[in-house]
């Protein structure tokens, strides 16, 4: 046997000892929390449904935020940073997430939901498989890289299990991160993890909606057959794929700037959840329609709308997008628990729902669209997006999924949902971006830079233009 020979059966012994090694390991930490994932999901379509028919739950939902509050403040601690915490700890290889991070956020975000606040359930199932994947890796004795690794396979086993997504869960894990950049070194453990994870919802018999897009006539096919492609249609998907990732910017500006705000406004914190349980109350009796509250994919009436609905032509109002920013934005920036990407969901599906009314294009389609686009431009990852549209409606539009979900993720610009999310490949060449920088940090430098060539506009209008005074 050559040397060269020889080193390859090395290597290939070595990836497999590594392969059975984290078969191993990522087994027992999905099984927990895929279980884990089960329980929230019953447990939250019990309390959505409890306040169906308990609508008078609404009016509770000041002292559900100011429950939450203390929840957090006696007892959650670092806890309250939620994603960015996890985010955080795997950029640094450190496992300082909180065994106590999943019940509490588990059981917060039941109260949001319970009492009518508008959140989702990704962040919950995130960091529940930070949380319980941490707490595996310090019995494990885990260090380093390996700690990345794993707590990268828990988020990828709670996003996966949460959606039923497995392909998604594994793919987001590692693109979420950095935005440009893919932990490519987590790609098996985060694979197992997500598809152990789905199927063990599965066996506690937990089920997913399902959703569909109708047959479209076809177009001009340019392709084997496989792709459905029309030149027009192509062209309406990027017009609204640009609108898809400006909505994902308002989103998550939105959420930013609520939470700096009502630090400003509010001297103590208590009020802030108050401030924004009484905001939603008064909005909804504005509106006089309970549409907007809670994870919007169950009718609470009938005509109601929801992200399922939106897949019909009339199936949601010309605005229900704004309104679902609006309710969700003040929800979680007013610091309620639970997720942005239900919400995102259904602000996608529901935009696309109208965009397709607006260029006369198929509504289904269009909705499934936005559904992912939206929620791709508020994450910054295009291709997890791309593989969800895939799991979810099937592989026929693949090529106008990608359209969607990397159009949008350009127009949503150097924003997201994740401020520690970390810009490795800017989205713009020589935007300024410095590499590696946090998002928090990229927003801090930018408003710095406004700050000061708006002074510079200032100084300059005072003197003669010459620079005189």
């Amino acid at each position: 046997m050559t040397e060269n020979n020889s080193f390859s059966f090395k290597e290939h012994i070595a990836i497999f000892k590594q392969l059975v090694r984290w078969t191993i390991l990522v087994f027992p930490v999905a099984i927990a929390i895929g279980s884990m994932v089960a329980f929230f999901l019953w447990l939250l379509s019990t309390a959505i449904h409890f306040r169906f028919s308990h609508p008078w739950l609404l009016f509770l939902l000041p002292l559900a935020g100011l429950l939450i509050h203390f929840i957090y403040q006696s007892v959650g601690k670092s806890s309250e940073k939620g994603n960015n915490l996890i985010t955080e700890q795997i950029h640094e290889a450190g496992g300082g997430i909180p065994k106590r991070m999943a019940p509490i956020i588990l059981i917060t975000t039941v109260i949001t939901h319970l009492f009518g606040g508008s959140a989702g359930r990704e962040g919950t199932a995130v960091q529940i498989g930070g949380s319980i994947a941490a707490m595996f890796g310090r019995w494990f004795k885990l260090k380093g890289v390996d700690i990345r690794i794993i707590l990268i396979a828990g988020v990828a086993a709670g996003f996966g299990a949460v959606f039923g997504t497995p392909v998604t869960g594994a793919v987001f894990a590692m693109e979420v991160l950095t935005i440009g950049k893919i932990q490519y070194h987590a790609l098996i453990p985060a694979l197992i993890a997500a598809v152990i994870g789905d199927l063990t919802v599965k066996a506690w018999h937990v089920t997913h909606v399902q959703y569909h897009i109708d047959p479209i006539a076809p177009g001009v096919n340019l392709f084997t057959g496989f792709f459905h492609f029309d030149v027009l249609l192509l062209g309406k998907v990027i017009i609204s794929s640009a609108a898809f990732g400006l909505a994902s910017f308002l989103f998550a500006r939105m959420v930013h700037e609520i939470k700096a705000v009502c630090i400003k406004l509010f001297k103590y914190k208590w009020m802030i959840p108050v401030f924004g349980g009484l905001v939603i109350i008064g909005i909804t009796l504005l509106i006089g329609k309970p549409d907007y509250l809670s994870l919007g994919v169950d009718a609470e009436h009938p005509g109601a709308v929801t992200i399922p609905s939106a897949f019909s032509a009339g199936g949601a109002d010309t605005w229900s997008w704004l309104w679902k920013t609006i309710y969700t934005t003040i929800t979680l920036g007013t610091g309620f628990k639970g997720g942005e990407v239900t919400p995102l969901f259904y602000i996608g599906a529901t935009l696309g729902n109208t965009l397709s009314q607006l260029l006369n294009a198929p509504v289904s389609l269009f909705a499934a669209l936005g559904f992912i686009a939206v929620f791709s431009g508020a994450t910054n990852t295009p291709l997890a997006c791309t593989f969800m549209g895939v799991e979810l409606f099937g592989g026929e539009h693949v090529l106008l999924f990608a359209v969607a979900c990397f159009t949008a993720y350009i127009f949503s610009g150097h924003s997201g949902i994740y401020s520690a999310q970390r810009i490795g490949v800017p989205k713009v060449p020589d935007d300024g971006y410095m590499d590696e920088s946090s998002l928090a940090e990229a927003m801090k430098r930018r408003g710095y830079l406004h700050q000061k060539l708006r002074r510079y506009r200032l100084s300059f209008k005072k003197s003669d233009g010459l620079g005189n005074s």
